[in-house]
């Protein structure tokens, strides 16, 4: 099998191709504990939806109220027990992550609270939110106050300032596990559990919500084993497969969940209604392929670091480097780079590979942005995409890739994309 000549025709030239082969080769063992990770992943969800009963009848959905939707609710049970928790809210009226993490704080957090970052500040999308930046509806015109104890030079916890901002109004801490759009490492279950046991000694009584958004699946463990009270991601991330086109989670704690179940519906109603409208078999089958759509994204996410570091690139994290989440961040330095990889990520997408991504200034972003997306999913980023704001040092976060067969081609694109555009020579 001539297996160069599909790629030759997807645009790949061979010294592009060849370079990568070579970069393989220095990643196979990396790939065999991905798909460790990825089996005994898979076997905790498969145990989960054996314990739960799942069943031909909970595909079928329900409309209107949605009151006894077995497969809903049996869903919400099939997360709880994968994630430890005690209850799990799971809802396609829960629009995307930023939703999700919104609904978390606006439930739990009332007039006259603190809420604290312990990890500097949070995603760009939450400023408005918060009321970091001033917006209608941010938690700041409730009067909930924010406070952030930013992050030491290397990205480790500052002990001493998260010690002086906890205080009695303290009613909440948000840690986010994946960067964002920023240049340090994402954090470990290990390092997300010792900053929790040191605030739970200073505030046993804080409610502690971990952003799990790109984290579910990466490791054996996930955040509610280790002390917190709630996770939050969406459905169009790690957790949803690459087949559910819509949704979010909160799980953790009953009453946590409960109080986002209230403000989501209405007091009094809570989880008992909310139709799943047939979204119930992408949501199930979604789930049940995460582990693996996961383990490719990871490959994928090495194959782009041990390529760019090759070249001189600062990638984070490294190519050998633990992980612990599928996000890839590379430095590259200008927005001529930045606008390249990002068109070659395109080129390389089953969906819309001819268009071409330009910066823009998109909602809840402070500088422009340019993003490479061709999903079958509207802004699912565990299908192959790449995106990153016009601001320096001009860093890509590159994620996703259903297939690691997709993702590799994504990766050889975006090389190619550079090579040509005369940023850099293999």
């Amino acid at each position: 099998m001539n297996l160069y000549s599909v790629y030759e025709k997807m645009g790949i030239s061979k010294e592009v191709y060849d370079f990568g082969e070579d970069i393989l080769k220095e990643l196979r063992e990396d790939f065999l504990h991905y798909d460790e990770m990825a089996e005994y992943n898979q076997q905790k969800v498969i145990s989960a939806m054996q314990k739960n009963r799942v069943s031909a009848e909970c595909l079928l959905g329900s409309t209107g109220y949605g009151y006894n939707d077995l497969g809903r609710d049996t869903l919400e049970a099939v997360y709880a027990d994968t994630f430890k928790a005690e209850d799990a809210l799971v809802r396609p009226q829960i629009t995307c992550g930023t939703h999700a993490l919104a609904l978390a704080l606006m439930s739990n957090l009332r007039p006259g609270d603190e809420l604290l970052s312990p990890v500097g500040a949070p995603y760009d999308t939450l400023h408005e939110v918060i009321g970091i930046r001033p917006s209608m509806g941010s938690l700041a015109e409730y009067n909930i106050t924010y406070a952030q104890a930013d992050l030491l030079e290397d990205g480790s916890f500052d002990y001493d300032e998260i010690k002086k901002k906890i205080n009695e109004r303290t009613k909440m801490v948000t840690i986010q596990r994946s960067k964002g759009y920023a240049s340090r490492p994402s954090y470990s279950v290990s390092q997300i559990g010792e900053l929790i046991d040191f605030i739970r000694a200073e505030k046993p009584d804080v409610i502690i919500m971990v952003d799990n958004c790109y984290g579910e699946f990466v490791e054996e463990t996930e955040p509610l084993e280790v002390g917190a009270d709630m996770i939050v991601g969406s459905l169009i991330k790690n957790p949803g497969g690459g087949l559910a086109p819509t949704g979010g989670y909160i799980a953790g704690k009953k009453s946590c969940v409960e109080n986002a179940a209230r403000r989501l519906s209405s007091p009094g109603l809570g989880k008992e209604v909310g139709a799943s409208l047939g979204i119930m078999p992408a949501f199930y089958e979604g789930f049940f392929m995460a582990p693996t759509v996961v383990a490719s994204a990871i490959k994928t996410a090495a194959f782009a670091a041990a390529i760019y570091e090759k070249l001189g690139y600062n990638c984070i994290p490294k190519a050998r480097e633990k992980r612990n989440d599928i996000i890839q961040a590379i430095e590259l330095k200008s927005p001529e780079a930045l606008e390249a990889f990002c068109r070659g990520i395109q080129k390389g997408a089953p969906v819309d590979s001819h268009v071409t991504p330009v910066p823009w200034d998109m909602p809840g972003y402070d500088d422009q942005v340019i993003m490479a997306a061709g999903a079958f999913v509207q802004g699912s980023s565990i299908e192959l995409s790449a995106d990153g704001p016009l601001r320096e040092p001009y860093n890509v976060y590159f994620q996703g890739g259903l297939t690691w067969y997709h993702g590799k081609l994504g990766i050889l694109s975006s090389l190619e994309e550079m090579v040509r555009s005369h940023i850099l020579r293999l």
